[in-house]
């Protein structure tokens, strides 16, 4: 994958790039602070930015949102030492392909990886954890979304939520062709005017589209 960094701390970049580069990923480019990740992102079109959420001029929180808006292709993936709940929601309602944190091993942290490559959501049991239970509370009616999807991309998104998040395990529990799980999932972020299979999953629990009491464990 072609991948770029954005941290303030150029010791840390300098590691990430080597263990990178050393597992066959390219690294494409480097930025010190949220204006130069979207100038670099702009120049490089990167598959994956990973994003710290703390850095000078602007943050990576501010870096995510405009650049889910402007270049939704490149995924961004906030590598952080935060484990702030906030910051957490936050960057995945911004459009944040994962959330991971830098005492993460190394082992986890390229199998997340890959995942975000594939487009799923990129966050470890912990974290999707507490996800699931921030988005437990009672949420904001939204009936324009419910009438907005078939009952088969409410059945789409409700294994999201559960956590079968690739095309090849969707297809199998719907018993559908990759192909067609991908229709679904490309009309369910269009109707809900989304990026990425992760905002899908905030937005399904948050707006109460999916009742997570209601889902398999």
């Amino acid at each position: 994958m072609r991948i770029a960094i954005a941290d303030d701390h150029a010791l840390f970049r300098d590691s990430l790039r080597s263990l990178l580069e050393a597992r066959g990923h390219e690294v494409v480019g480097e930025a010190a602070n949220g204006r130069e990740a979207i100038e670099m992102a702009r120049r490089t079109r990167p598959d994956i930015l990973l994003m710290d959420l703390s850095m000078p001029e602007m943050g990576g929180l501010e870096a995510t949102r405009q650049l889910s808006s402007e270049l939704p292709s490149v995924r961004i993936v906030i590598l952080t030492a935060s484990d702030d709940d906030e910051a957490l929601f936050e960057t995945l309602k911004a459009g944040a392909q994962g959330y991971l944190l830098k005492n993460l091993e190394a082992e986890p942290f390229f199998s997340l990886l890959d995942a975000a490559g594939r487009g799923e959501p990129a966050l470890t049991p912990a974290l999707a954890r507490r996800l699931l239970t921030e988005f437990r509370k009672p949420p904001e009616p939204r009936v324009q979304d419910l009438d907005a999807l078939t009952a088969r991309e409410l059945e789409v998104l409700e294994l999201m939520v559960e956590g079968v998040t690739s095309n090849v395990k969707l297809g199998k529990r719907l018993g559908v062709s990759e192909n067609t799980v991908k229709f679904h999932v490309r009309n369910i972020l269009d109707k809900l005017h989304l990026h990425n299979r992760a905002q899908a999953v905030s937005h399904a629990l948050r707006r109460g589209l999916v009742d997570p009491d209601k889902l398999r464990n």
